[in-house]
């Protein structure tokens, strides 16, 4: 195998490192360095840092600009952002009852319309997602059982996905990545197959709804 073919197949693993080096995020001759034993194993011969960073430099435009270009595509098709505010955190250790309590809170609200509540299970531990007037009524359905944490002033960030979001590597990545580089802590992940919500405190809300919005219109 050629040196180049090794490169581009060691980097095309991973889309996060296409894209930081389009950025010029990574130093070269560090990445050179890290990845010249797998292509010496690939191409079954000694090879210099020099002619690995020959050929990351060398790589065609078409396959550098691959991952900005799906991106934009993606972007294009973003469908509304919706904000809701006045949220809490319930999270729940898992138990037999645990289901019974949700189906109960559920038959309460069917009348509800104005109101927001998700739940999200996990192998050890169930959480509930919802609008804050409902704390009261959460705390008499749930009252049996193990409360792990509980956080207040909440908001939610939901982003409406294009059909085929699951096709494309990164996508949630993409949204975090930018919220963390703006300082802008996440405390839950919410998805269904073409949304994603994003909680953060209503301190943040703030700042996270324009760069999700920037980002949008920048495609």
């Amino acid at each position: 195998m050629l040196i180049a073919n090794a490169v581009e197949k060691i980097i095309g693993r991973s889309p996060f490192l296409d894209e930081a080096l389009n950025d010029e995020l990574i130093n070269v001759s560090a990445l050179a360095r890290k990845i010249r034993p797998e292509v010496e194993s690939m191409t079954r011969k000694n090879v210099r840092e020099s002619a690995i960073i020959m050929a990351i430099n060398r790589r065609p435009a078409d396959k550098r600009f691959k991952v900005g270009k799906s991106f934009r595509l993606f972007m294009n098709a973003l469908g509304d952002i919706i904000v809701r505010s006045g949220l809490s955190d319930h999270t729940f250790e898992n138990s037999p009852g645990l289901g019974k309590c949700q189906r109960r809170l559920i038959d309460g609200l069917s009348q509800e319309n104005e109101v927001f509540y998700t739940f999200s299970k996990g192998v050890y531990e169930t959480t509930l997602v919802a609008s804050s007037s409902l704390d009261g009524k959460i705390n008499e359905v749930f009252g049996g059982e193990k409360l792990i944490s509980y956080k207040s002033g909440l908001s939610s960030v939901t982003l409406r996905l294009p059909k085929d979001n699951t096709e494309i590597s990164g996508v949630y990545y993409y949204f975090l990545k930018q919220l963390a580089w703006a300082g802008i802590n996440v405390c839950e992940v919410i998805s269904t197959s073409n949304e994603i919500s994003l909680v953060v405190s209503e301190n943040d809300v703030n700042h996270a709804f324009p760069l999700l919005m920037k980002l949008k219109q920048q495609s």
